[in-house]
Parts: C-alpha cells; sequence; structure tokens
C-alpha cells in the first residue's frame, strides 16, 4: 500500500497550511453561549484568501481556470482546514463545481464554473434528505413540463451554508422514471423557502423547501450516477475533515498533558494517560489508512472486491467512531478545563460531532456496507 502523495498534491496542502495558518479557532463566539448562529455569514475573508491561493478551483480542469487534481489533493486540503475549524464551504462548494464539470452543458459550465472557482458564485448541496436518515434524492420530486423545465416539490434538511449560497445543489427522483437527477436551485427564487437549523457547532443550517420550484432544463444534471458520485466524494471528504480536526485535538492534549502536573510530574508521564492517547493515535492511523483507500477508489476508478462505496462506507465508520473517541479522550484527559468556554476544545467537540452525523453515522454506513458484501461476495 503505497499512499506516497505526487508533488502537486503536496503542493495544494502547503498552500492549504499557509491560509489557514492564522485562522484562529474561537474568531466566533462560543456555540455553547450563543443563542441563535454563531455569525451570520461564513469566513468571507478567508474565502477570499482560498481563492487567491487556487485552492477553490483545485479540482477544474485547467480550461476553467483550476489545477485539473483530484479528490486527494481536495482531502488534503479539508484536513488542514479542519486542524482550525474553518468556516467555509469549501466541500459543497468544490464537490458541486466537480459535479458540473463532469455531467454539466457547455453552457452551463460556462455560466458556473470559473466563477465557483474564483469564489464570486458560492455552491453547497443538499444531501441529507427529508430527515437526516433517508436518501437525499427520494426527499424531493422532479417532474419535467411540457416546456422541458423541471418542477421540484419536497424537503432537504441540514443544508449547510444555503443561506450564504448563490446556489444549492438538490437530488430529486424524477417522476415515472425513478432516476436520480441534480437540479441547480438559486436560493432567491419564486417556489424556495429556507427555514433556519442550528448546527451543534452553531453554525446556520437551513431546511430547504421546494414548492414547484420551476427550474430550466439546463440547470438539471441527469446523467446516471452523477448523485452517487457526488455523495462518495461528500463523504469522503467529511472524513478528511474529521481526520483534521482529531489531528489537531489530539495535539492540543499533547502539549496539554505535557504542561499539567500531577504529584509534581506531568500527566503526560502516567502510564493511564499514556495509554489512553496512544489508543487515540491508534485511531487517527486507522482513520487516515482508509480515507486515502477511499480517496484513491473514487479519484482513479480503479476496481476493487467491492465497489467504491465500500470503500467509503468503511472510511466514513471509522470517521465516526474515531473522532467521537478522540474528543471524548481530550475531554477526560484535560479534566474540567476542556469544558472552559475559553479554552478551544469544547468546540472541537461540537464540531466533531457534527461530522460524526453528517452523510449518516456509522451504523448506516454499517448496514449499506453489510448489503454491498451480501451482494458482492468475497471469493
Amino acid at each position: 500500500m503505497d499512499f506516497t502523495f505526487s508533488e502537486e498534491q503536496q503542493a495544494a496542502a502547503e498552500a492549504a497550511r499557509a491560509v489557514f495558518a492564522g485562522v484562529a479557532p474561537d474568531g466566533v463566539p462560543s456555540p455553547a453561549l450563543a443563542t441563535g448562529a454563531v455569525a451570520d455569514d461564513f469566513d468571507r475573508s478567508l474565502w477570499a484568501r482560498l481563492a487567491g491561493a487556487d485552492l477553490l478551483s483545485l479540482l477544474l480542469d485547467p480550461g476553467h481556470g483550476g489545477a485539473g487534481l483530484d479528490a486527494i489533493a481536495l482531502c488534503l486540503v479539508l484536513r488542514e482546514s479542519a486542524k482550525v475549524l474553518a468556516r467555509v464551504p469549501l466541500l459543497e462548494n468544490t464537490a458541486a463545481a466537480l459535479t458540473v464539470q463532469t455531467h454539466g452543458t457547455a453552457e452551463v459550465k460556462e455560466e458556473i464554473l470559473a466563477r465557483a472557482g474564483s469564489g464570486d458564485l458560492v455552491l453547497t448541496v443538499a444531501a441529507h434528505g427529508r430527515t437526516g436518515h433517508d436518501p437525499a434524492e427520494l426527499a424531493v420530486a422532479a417532474r419535467q413540463d411540457a416546456d422541458g423545465a423541471w418542477v421540484l416539490d419536497g424537503m432537504q434538511t441540514a443544508v449547510p451554508w444555503a443561506y450564504d449560497a448563490d446556489v444549492v445543489l438538490v437530488p430529486a427522483h424524477a417522476e415515472g422514471s425513478g432516476r436520480a437527477v441534480l437540479a441547480l436551485v438559486p436560493r432567491v427564487q419564486e417556489g424556495v423557502v429556507l427555514a433556519e437549523q442550528i448546527s451543534t457547532t452553531g453554525e446556520r443550517l437551513a431546511e430547504l423547501r421546494l414548492e414547484s420550484a420551476r427550474i430550466a432544463g439546463r440547470y438539471v444534471l441527469d446523467a446516471d450516477g452523477a448523485w452517487e458520485s457526488l455523495r462518495l466524494l461528500l463523504a469522503t471528504g467529511t472524513c478528511a475533515l474529521a481526520l483534521g480536526l482529531g489531528e489537531g485535538v489530539l495535539r492540543m492534549t499533547s502539549e496539554y498533558a505535557g504542561k499539567r502536573e500531577q504529584f509534581g510530574y506531568p500527566i503526560a508521564t502516567f502510564q493511564a494517560v499514556a495509554v489512553q492517547a496512544a489508543d487515540r493515535y491508534i485511531d487517527l492511523r486507522a482513520m487516515e489508512a482508509t480515507l486515502w483507500q477511499a480517496a484513491w477508489r473514487i479519484s482513479s476508478g480503479a476496481a476493487g472486491a467491492l465497489p467504491a462505496a465500500g470503500d467509503v462506507a468503511v472510511a466514513k465508520i471509522w470517521a465516526s467512531e474515531g473522532v467521537r473517541r478522540v474528543v471524548q479522550t481530550a475531554q477526560h484527559l484535560h479534566g474540567g478545563f476542556g469544558a472552559d468556554t475559553d479554552y478551544p476544545l469544547h468546540r472541537y467537540h461540537a464540531w466533531a460531532k457534527h461530522l460524526e452525523l453528517s452523510l449518516d453515522p456509522a451504523p448506516a454506513h454499517e448496514e449499506a456496507l453489510g448489503d454491498l458484501l451480501a451482494a458482492h461476495p468475497l471469493g
């Protein structure tokens, strides 16, 4: 197994580290103290710096102003972003833009991609279905009228950055055929209604209600497999965010345990503390190995004993359970200090819970993996 990154991938990670170096995790009010959302918008200043470093166009082809890199490079950047709890729709914007590049018409690509890559147009994705536990493509019904336009009815919950994005990429099922389509829905349009929801992170999400929203035919992507590819990329990116967050938390815990003394010695020298930290380090290495396996499968299209969805399911199981264990151990080893709202650890705990449940928790992916194993017996 060779996880050596290419020079271009390493360059993307280095650029990301430079951009995120000055970002403070406590740049907004604590979600534990805020009565509503911690901010009215995402970090636009950071967004501009990401655009200036060409990190928003990472996966776009050079013809659209991008670097033409792959999901592995994106995950390297997302990993760095999570270490500082970067408040930007980097995963959603990049995944949506790549989907448009792969499946959109030339006209739509020309209209959207360059602007999305420069940060002028912000894209997000509605991927959680009606309740967060049902298939997202079944939450919205799409029917085509006589003029070729699509009419959408339904609801998607927990849409990230929906109040700040210009366009929401919405999966839906086409009436009659039952196949999944993806609609590029403007945030401001007749028939589009947003209702505020607040995440554990304190960020503003939205319940997106579509009430006979009419979308021109060119803005609906109906290629086979488009939604499945987008879903796998989003899930893999979420694993990268969980890994970066976990690494940041373990580093924070290591520094604290090396300074905090009991009985005249740093608590890091106590065997019980060292063993717990070592267990969490093993979690992170397992999260990393399964992440890169999943990212490689969806980037390369390489064949395997199971479809790529199997590798993504394994990565998300490890990411969900691993990041939960990391933050819980960090809280334990910090003692009461971990709950201090003047100290950033509680923010990481809140973000970890959000990532654990995003794009389905571990049990849902265990069930999906079981279905894949039943359908593809390993010889």
